[in-house]
């Protein structure tokens, strides 16, 4: 069901994030995301020629993890091709400090911690929710029908349908089930 017809409006400002998943021949596992920013208007900005112009990318910023089965990270790659300031893609760089980080319960605080704030880039750190959940999205078929439900376990408590005493729980993952409602 969409959402209800909204008020009349003008769009100011449009956003797209785009995550995929790759398999490599090698095994490894890529996970792309891109994000752009537009507005819809042009904005004054001396950086970038005196103005970035209505619907020319306003930042348009790229990175791939290139992960295992565990999750572990092995690659990192960024870029930002399009940012409000020159000094924007000299940061990119500092994301390679995610090399060697699990994704999983606590990465997204690590990853702060490596990278956040002046460390690194709000826009880039914005990505690494979504590559997370692609990340998991991409590897839960493998994962689920190669996999111990030690690591499928990982979903108990992770959202309403995931609760250990929901209906899903206690047909799917039945181990983990218990008609107790989780603590908060």
């Amino acid at each position: 069901m969409p959402l209800p017809k909204p008020a009349r409006r003008t769009q100011h400002h449009h956003r797209v994030v785009n995550c995929v998943g790759f398999l490599r021949a090698d095994g490894l596992w890529d996970i792309e995301g891109r994000m752009t920013d537009t507005k819809a208007y042009d904005v004054d900005n001396e950086e970038r020629d005196g103005y970035v112009a209505g619907g020319e990318a306003f930042h348009d910023i790229s990175l791939r993890l290139t992960i295992d089965q565990d999750f572990l990270v092995h690659g990192v790659e960024s870029v930002i091709d399009a940012a409000p300031a020159r000094m924007c893609a000299g940061i990119a760089g500092v994301f390679k400090q995610l090399e060697g980080t699990r994704i999983g319960p606590g990465w997204l605080r690590q990853t702060r911690e490596l990278v956040g704030g002046v460390k690194g880039c709000t826009h880039l750190n914005e990505l690494l929710q979504p590559l997370a959940t692609t990340a998991i999205q991409t590897l839960w078929p493998v994962n689920n029908a190669a996999d111990s439900s030690e690591r499928r376990g990982g979903l108990i408590n992770s959202c309403h349908t995931w609760a250990q005493n929901s209906e899903v729980v206690k047909r799917a993952l039945p181990e983990f089930y218990t008609p107790d409602p989780p603590s908060t």
